[in-house]
């Protein structure tokens, strides 16, 4: 054979084992190129492997599903550790380009970070203005709804 062919043969099988190394991500199963993980995963019970996992790679480890890094987080401990104790390491969301598309980075659904608190405050706002959480609105919509039922049944065949 070749050398020159054994020579690229040689860096291409060292660059895929050293592309595929996780840079500081918690410890996980080897990713297969393109699928990552997916090779592992019951698709009927996707909760099993990830248990499996767990009780594999500790409570915090990464799985890649096809060629996205996902850090999972199992057991109560953990999870209320990072979304409670470690809320602002946690809070970003993944970006989804169609989403991104569609709203232009304003969505109310995908928002996170400053942008969330802003869309956050402004709805609860508008929503208080319209009457939230107002007794009033509440006594105008039953006063309402019994005009409505007195209409119905007013009707004929009502």
């Amino acid at each position: 054979m070749d050398p020159e062919v054994l020579f690229n043969l040689n860096d291409s099988v060292t660059f895929f084992l050293n592309s595929n190394r996780r840079k500081n991500l918690p410890p996980g199963p080897r990713a297969l190129p393109i699928i990552g993980n997916l090779h592992l995963f019951d698709l009927k019970r996707p909760y099993r492997t990830y248990l499996q996992l767990s009780k594999e790679y500790g409570p915090v480890y990464s799985v890649q599903m096809g060629q996205r890094k996902i850090v999972v987080l199992s057991g109560y401990e953990t999870v209320k550790e990072a979304l409670v104790n470690q809320a602002d390491a946690f809070a970003e969301r993944p970006k989804i380009p169609i989403f991104e598309d569609l709203t232009k980075g304003y969505g109310l659904v995908f928002a996170h970070g400053e942008n969330w608190k802003v869309m956050r405050r402004f709805t609860l706002t508008t929503l208080r203005d319209f009457g939230m959480g107002k007794r009033a609105i509440e006594d105008r919509i039953v006063e309402e709804y019994g005009y409505l039922l007195d209409t119905i049944g007013s009707q004929e065949g009502g």
